[in-house]
């Protein structure tokens, strides 16, 4: 898996980099519009969550990050991010969130908080 992940990060076969397939990660226009449920009970739909586990309680703090993860690395639309995702709760959230790089690089060179928020816990 190790070698997997380092082709994936790497260059392509030919040695050139940046010439790989990048998935694109949808990305809100505003952090302020991040407006979904901060607790209760919330059930995805299949296009944000086809593990048959889809329920997720927001109260329960492994969960809140799996929900948030599952969306953040799903959403098709900035609809999705605005109906799933609070602002205050993936502020609270970034740095715990296990995501992708081209994922966590698209949404903090858009918010600028967001780096921030993962600069100051790398150093701590």
């Amino acid at each position: 898996m190790e070698v997997i992940l380092r082709y994936m990060d790497g260059a392509d076969s030919q040695g050139e980099a940046g010439t790989r397939y990048q998935r694109p990660y949808t990305v809100p226009e505003r952090l302020d519009l991040l407006r979904g449920p901060s607790s209760g009970t919330v059930c995805l739909p299949p296009h944000l969550d086809w593990s048959g586990n889809a329920v997720y309680d927001l109260d329960a703090p492994g969960r809140v990050i799996d929900l948030y993860r599952a969306v953040l690395i799903e959403a098709a639309s900035p609809q999705d991010l605005y109906a799933y995702l609070d602002e205050r709760v993936l502020r609270r959230l970034w740095a715990l969130l296990w995501l992708p790089a081209q994922l966590r690089k698209a949404w903090e060179q858009r918010f600028p908080v967001l780096a921030e928020i993962s600069r100051i816990t790398a150093a701590a």
